[in-house]
């Protein structure tokens, strides 16, 4: 089956993202817990690209495969997930990216990730931010102790939605919750 492209995030509204959202059927991989485990020699660096073996792999259709497999276990290790085996993954900073950002009516924040999947911020998709006075990131929950860090642009964008909403500190909403840019509390 060939990767199809999903519809473009600017052009759709909260109903029909939230349709795309439920649409997503991803494996029941906290349920899954094999005895055997291995090393899968695959890594995501920093700008969420994965590599298998030190080549990469670029087929977003395998990313997308891969990326539903993806675990993090209670120890903070990432791994990939079947019944039958669990094979260590190394993650470099998040497995995920957020590369474009859509506000809708003013009242959500919907951003595409790197593997096409759209996540909505919110009480189960919150927003936090680290070293805002050095070297600020911003990061978006998507499951399971998941996260996706904001790439630049994404997170220049939230920038400038939170200067405009006039709020002190700067501040962005989304379902009802609001998102500080401020450094969360450890």
């Amino acid at each position: 089956m060939p990767y199809t492209p999903p519809p473009d995030l600017a052009h759709l509204d909260a109903a029909q993202i939230a349709a795309l959202v439920a649409a997503r059927r991803l494996p029941p991989v906290d349920q899954w817990n094999p005895a055997k485990c291995s090393d899968s020699k695959m890594r995501i660096d920093a700008r969420g690209r994965w590599f298998h073996d030190d080549g990469e792999i670029k087929r977003p259709a395998m990313i997308r495969a891969f990326s539903s497999l993806l675990r993090k276990e209670a120890n903070g290790h990432f791994v990939l997930v079947t019944p039958f085996e669990r094979q260590s993954i190394t993650v470099e900073d998040a497995p995920f990216i957020a590369v474009e950002l859509q506000a809708i009516d003013g009242a959500q924040l919907a951003f595409r990730l790197n593997t096409d999947d759209l996540v909505v911020a919110g009480p189960d998709h919150p927003l936090r931010f680290c070293d805002m006075e050095t070297h600020p990131r911003a990061y978006l929950h998507v499951r399971g102790g998941l996260e996706a860090r904001l790439n630049r642009p994404t997170y220049y964008q939230l920038v400038e939605l939170a200067l405009a909403s006039g709020h002190e500190p700067p501040s962005v909403f989304s379902n009802g919750i609001a998102f500080p840019l401020t450094t969360a509390a450890a």
